[in-house]
């Protein structure tokens, strides 16, 4: 069975990115998902288990593969009055929606459904893991790489004891002096705000709207494509199971379908053909949109509580230690001095403060944790003399090689 996947292998990194710049509710959309729907493409346009996508049972008057080509790009039906367990269970007829429709075919007042989405559903499918794909994409265009420019060089910065940098193989541990003037940078563009704007946070919170927006957005756009089908799916299965003759997966997906061929005979006149067409593409449809059905509902609700938790956070940043501590504890480990929590939460506002979590989230725990002193003695320091950006101007000119990253 991978082989069907070795397409999607080919063209997708399975790795942990470097830099974390979003949490788990965000990489819910542009990896799981993304990757789920990509899988679902390939996975509906493989004949290795389900053979051909349509094969049509008609009389000798059309060849197999010329009704065969028709049904597929064209749409098939279903009557609607024979989406009746009742009479599949008296044998009335031999499948769901498919019986006699009247005396003139598919031009008389019979109520019929027509199914066409079928020929779109790879196409559908792959639109939208590039539609998740996007708001990734727009949050790293917002985002400007700016945490991978503070932190990169540090990974081995914990063990940076030395006077000279050592390398190891193809890595480097870089010298105590040089690791300093790096967490001095990172202190100066968090202060001076060079680095750091007040978009930052807002940019983040906007893209992570418009993931939920953007879930309800697919629900809308699914349910449009199944003519307002999708729905009622869940509901439906959940309430109702499987076990009927006739399920809601037989209406909506009907695995035996109705085509009418019409051509000119040998005297000219119009002569229809009938065909029962057997839709094995719909075995894999089926299964595919009632896992989409479940996942976008889970996704919602997730992405839901990921908004609310910001909100708790922008509330209690500033109001609760024990917050700060357990939130920095998670994303850094070791224990961070109280007092200099306590300091850092009095001094920064929202967007600061997000960005440090997120820094911290990036850094090596013992890193962090002098970075965090430092840089709440910084801000004690600033309270007490504004002029705190003349003093690294000042301190640069004494330090060279603490100029500010490019």
């Amino acid at each position: 069975m991978l082989k069907v996947f070795e397409e999607v292998k080919k063209n997708v990194v399975l790795k942990p990115k470097t830099y974390t710049i979003d949490n788990f509710a965000f990489q819910l959309h542009y990896r799981v998902t993304a990757l789920m729907l990509l899988a679902a493409t390939v996975l509906v346009t493989s004949r290795q288990y389900i053979g051909e996508h349509i094969r049509c049972i008609s009389d000798d008057g059309v060849p197999s593969n010329v009704m065969d080509t028709f049904c597929f790009f064209t749409a098939t039906y279903t009557v609607v009055k024979h989406l009746n367990s009742s009479m599949l269970d008296a044998k009335f007829i031999a499948h769901p929606g498919v019986g006699p429709i009247g005396p003139l075919g598919v031009n008389s007042d019979e109520p019929i459904k027509r199914h066409a989405y079928y020929q779109w559903v790879p196409f559908v499918l792959f639109t939208q893991a590039l539609m998740f794909y996007f708001t990734h994409q727009l949050w790293k265009k917002f985002e400007g790489n700016r945490l991978r420019k503070l932190v990169e060089g540090l990974e081995f910065a914990a063990i940076a004891f030395g006077d000279k940098e050592i390398t190891v193989g193809s890595k480097t541990i870089p010298a105590k002096e040089a690791m300093d003037d790096k967490l001095r940078d990172i202190r100066k563009a968090f202060l001076r705000g060079l680095y750091i704007s007040r978009t930052w946070a807002f940019n983040l919170i906007i893209c992570e709207f418009l993931n939920c927006i953007h879930v309800v957005l697919q629900i809308y756009l699914t349910n449009s494509f199944l003519s307002g089908q999708f729905l009622n799916l869940g509901p439906e299965i959940i309430s109702n199971g499987l076990e009927s003759n006739v399920d809601v997966l037989d209406i909506v997906f009907p695995k035996v379908t109705k085509c009418t061929f019409h051509k000119y005979g040998p005297s000219g006149s119009i002569q229809s053909h009938d065909a029962m067409c057997v839709m094995a593409l719909n075995i894999i449809n089926d299964k595919i949109y009632v896992m989409l059905w479940f996942w976008f509902g889970i996704l919602f609700i997730i992405s839901i509580i990921a908004l609310l938790w910001r909100g708790l956070a922008f509330i209690l940043h500033r109001r609760s230690q024990k917050f700060n501590e357990i939130m920095f504890a998670t994303s850094c480990p070791g224990k961070l001095n109280p007092w200099n929590v306590l300091r850092i939460a009095r001094y920064c506002d929202f967007t600061d403060w997000l960005f440090l979590y997120y820094l911290s989230k990036n850094m090596d725990g013992f890193v962090f944790r002098e970075l965090f002193k430092d840089l709440a003695n910084d801000l004690d320091r600033n309270v007490e003399n504004p002029e705190l950006g003349d003093m690294f101007e000042n301190e640069d000119k004494d330090n060279p090689k603490g100029k500010m990253l490019n």
